[in-house]
């Protein structure tokens, strides 16, 4: 009886260990999987990389709108791959649990037969694959918690530059613009500025003309190029006894005024 009792055992342990390298399979899959996603991570960083810089060169409206739409579209369906690998990961993982509470089974139940040095070896065998699994689970963990970072860096960098696109979208200046006066034509009401769309600037945008925490003047961005721009001097917002000077700071404003009729 023993010895029918010691076969059996040494069948459900060979199950046991057919179970594991197969897991070890599909664990190392998901690893390749891992690592396709974080290569094609980074291709997305890059592109976006490249699309941010296209853009602070003056990328046409139409071109920025296409390009972050794709950016978006790409993180979304970053983010559904990622939490699908997660649910895949934890299925695995619960798996890996059961498996080794059957082996523990196994093993109480073969420890009242006695010595069995083929039984002892395939426990040996078994153990060590446990091990290298558990260590190929950890990696697997810390890669995807890492793919999941980069995944969010992806994301803030694509809201940022959405939010950059509908600042310009809505006829206004950014409000990271910090230039000065470049020259003045009182004769003719206008002025010149040391910077143009590369710095923020955007036609028919209304900018503040500061001195101190006091808003001077109010500018009506008339023409832009990428260095310069030329802007209106609104007519009355400027007290009588001030004058502008070259180099006085210009800022975005925080509405845009109404176009002053001729």
């Amino acid at each position: 009886m023993a010895k029918i009792l010691g076969i059996i055992t040494a069948v459900v342990l060979a199950l046991a260990a057919l179970v594991a390298s197969k897991n070890k399979s599909a664990y190392e899959t998901e690893i390749a999987n891992l690592a396709t996603e974080k290569e094609a991570l980074g291709k997305e960083q890059a592109r976006l990389k490249t699309t941010q810089s296209t853009y602070n060169k003056t990328t046409p409206l139409a071109e920025a709108e296409a390009e972050i739409a794709e950016l978006e579209k790409s993180a979304e369906n970053q983010t559904k791959r990622n939490e699908e690998l997660k649910q895949d990961f934890d299925a695995k993982t619960a798996q890996v649990a059961t498996n080794k509470q059957q082996l523990d089974q196994i093993r109480e139940k073969t420890s009242k037969i006695g010595d069995l040095s083929s039984l002892a070896s395939k426990m040996r065998t078994t153990k060590a694959e446990m091990e290298e699994l558990a260590q190929t689970i950890g990696t697997a963990e810390a890669k995807l918690a890492n793919l999941t970072a980069q995944n969010k860096q992806c994301e803030s960098q694509s809201n940022a530059l959405k939010q950059k696109f509908d600042t310009l979208s809505s006829g206004q200046s950014l409000p990271s613009l910090n230039t000065r006066i470049r020259s003045i034509y009182p004769a003719w009401g206008f002025v010149t500025l040391g910077t143009g769309s590369s710095g923020g600037v955007v036609a028919n945008s209304t900018l503040d003309v500061v001195r101190g925490d006091s808003t001077v003047a109010k500018l009506l961005v008339t023409s832009v190029e990428s260095n310069t721009a030329a802007a209106s001097i609104i007519p009355d917002s400027m007290a009588n006894d001030t004058s502008l000077m070259v180099g006085d700071r210009v800022t975005a404003s925080a509405q845009k005024a109404a176009t002053p009729r001729n």
